[in-house]
């Protein structure tokens, strides 16, 4: 693959002044506002880039799609590799502000100057060892889709009133899926990393475009909302745009730990995320609204062994 190849970043903190009580304004649910998902208190894509700077030289540029104003504190947006794009510059007016996740990632592949190709990652993802391209795509040339066994929810298996909003939008997008290309059961797609064709992506949007409707104009996640860093694979697949990637490379590609506040089972995920050697690594946040001090002191000393050395992307001090 020798055409550019960028990163795209979502990211939000929530202790950003006057973000909480943005989100309070809008929330209708207690599910609208887990700390999950907007927490920041790990500096996760600080140690992420770091790992993009040691791991994948082959990256052009690394943008962070976010809202307005907000930028890392620690981060150097002047430096020539690094591009913010807050939401206004992608998104439409009467859609702002949004909350939802996957509204954001709907509009990835719309970032001005953004290469043909790039790499999709969470702000919770990193790269522990040397990746290349031809590790995201199949001997020709397609990206690979890296799936577990096990199937995602349909709808007739779920509670709209106490399920959660992402096995909802799972369902959602199997039913979308469904009606387009035929009835099956669909498997999960791993977490981590998403090779990215942005004409792809478009050419997705417009195949539901009831469904990314409903998904952009919620401002929270929401029961007929569709997911796109899942749909897209599925897609993929389903086009022949993609590749099936085996059991044994979903293995090699998957590291996952959910961030619990249970001291010794965080840490010994950790240990096993060493040991195993994955090629990407998810640190997903669990610890819901009370984060453990003891948890949060022993990852971060476990990220900064794992990459000690800032990236030319931070400020200096």
């Amino acid at each position: 693959m020798s055409q550019p190849i960028d990163v795209v970043y979502t990211w939000v903190d929530d202790e950003f002044p006057g973000y909480k009580e943005e989100l309070r304004k809008f929330a209708g649910d207690k599910r609208d506002t887990n700390p999950n998902r907007t927490r920041d208190n790990l500096d996760l894509i600080k140690y992420s880039l770091r790992s993009i700077s040691r791991n994948m030289p082959f990256v052009r540029r690394i943008y962070l799609l976010t809202c307005r104003p907000q930028k890392p504190a620690w981060l150097d947006a002047d430096h020539s590799k690094i591009r913010i794009v807050h939401h206004d510059e992608v998104m439409a007016a009467d859609i702002l502000p949004t909350f939802n996740s996957f509204a954001i990632v709907s509009h990835l592949h719309m970032l001005p100057g953004l290469s043909d190709r790039f790499v999709y990652m969470e702000d919770d993802m990193l790269i522990p060892h040397p990746v290349t391209t031809s590790d995201f795509t199949s001997p020709d040339g397609r990206p690979l889709v890296f799936t577990r066994r096990k199937r995602t929810p349909v709808h007739a298996d779920l509670d709209p009133a106490i399920s959660s909003p992402w096995n909802l939008a799972l369902a959602t997008a199997n039913a979308a899926l469904d009606r387009e290309f035929g009835p099956k059961r669909h498997a999960y797609v791993i977490h981590g990393p998403r090779l990215i064709d942005r004409q792809n992506f478009q050419a997705m949007v417009d195949r539901f475009p009831e469904e990314f409707k409903s998904t952009r104009t919620s401002r929270f996640r929401a029961n007929g909302n569709v997911p796109g860093e899942y749909l897209y694979p599925h897609f993929l697949l389903e086009t022949g745009k993609g590749a099936l990637a085996t059991r044994a490379q979903s293995r090699r590609m998957e590291g996952y730990a959910s961030l619990e506040n249970f001291t010794p089972w965080t840490a010994l995920q950790m240990k096993m995320l060493e040991w195993r050697k994955p090629k990407t690594i998810t640190l997903n946040d669990s610890f819901e609204h009370s984060p453990n001090p003891a948890v949060v002191k022993n990852v971060r000393n476990t990220l900064e062994r794992w990459f000690p050395e800032p990236s030319p992307f931070e400020r200096p001090g």
